[in-house]
């Protein structure tokens, strides 16, 4: 395989990787908090980074060095990637449910009476947090490389013979795990951000539904080496 048919394949093949169903209920659960549009694909681009960061120093190792992880490290990982799944769909379903206490305070010529009252947080008492948070996305994508699920990449990069190549293989596939979850990220947060404002029973619904399938998923993933099929 000549040098640009390689690193055409290395970029399909991390665009395709970033569609596996772990990447994907990861990044969903963190788009479905964004309010904007371009929140969404930031987080989408820091996920694949994070990821291909991993992905980098572990394949520089394998290619110059022989040395690949143990297999310890990757199944830890994978838990460590159901239990990341698990808080994720946890907090939404915690702010989803979670009631803010207002104190409101009355004047009836007597004296001021402070009143309490609580009530489900909507849209309207959402607040916007100013910056990107980007630490989140980062961490998980490199929990995800450090994961069993690059397993491909590095079954390849065994039949590159050619340091060089097998370097831009690494960085194409990087990049195609990059493209792939920022159109994921695209396809997810608009949804969200088109029913945010007018639709906020549907916006909700699908944040908890977003919420629901992580936990189901994260537990699969933990469960996964300790269940007997």
């Amino acid at each position: 395989m000549d040098l640009s048919a390689l690193m055409v394949f290395g970029l399909l093949l991390g665009m395709g990787h970033a569609l596996d169903a772990d990447h994907v209920v990861a990044v969903s659960t963190i788009v479905s908090e964004s309010r904007s549009l371009l929140r969404s694909l930031l987080i989408g681009v820091v996920w694949g980074i994070g990821h291909t960061a991993t992905l980098l120093i572990v394949g520089l190792f394998a290619l110059f060095f022989g040395l690949n992880p143990p297999p310890w490290v990757a199944i830890s990982a994978e838990f460590l990637v159901g239990l990341i799944l698990i808080i994720l769909g946890i907090q939404i379903l915690w702010r989803y449910n979670k009631k803010r206490t207002h104190a409101h305070y009355h004047d009836h010529g007597d004296g001021i009476h402070i009143h309490f009252h609580a009530h489900e947080v909507t849209e309207g008492h959402t607040h916007e947090h100013h910056g990107p948070h980007t630490r989140k996305p980062l961490f998980v994508g490199v929990v995800h490389g450090l994961a069993g699920s690059g397993a491909v990449m590095l079954l390849v990069l065994g039949t590159i013979q050619d340091p060089l190549a097998g370097a831009l293989y690494i960085i194409t596939f990087g990049l195609g795990s990059i493209l792939g979850m920022l159109a994921v990220s695209a396809l997810i947060g608009l949804p969200f951000l088109l029913t945010a404002g007018r639709f906020q029973g549907l916006h909700a619904g699908a944040r908890v539904v977003a919420g629901l399938v992580s936990i189901a998923v994260g537990c699969s993933i933990s469960l996964e080496p300790i269940l007997p099929w």
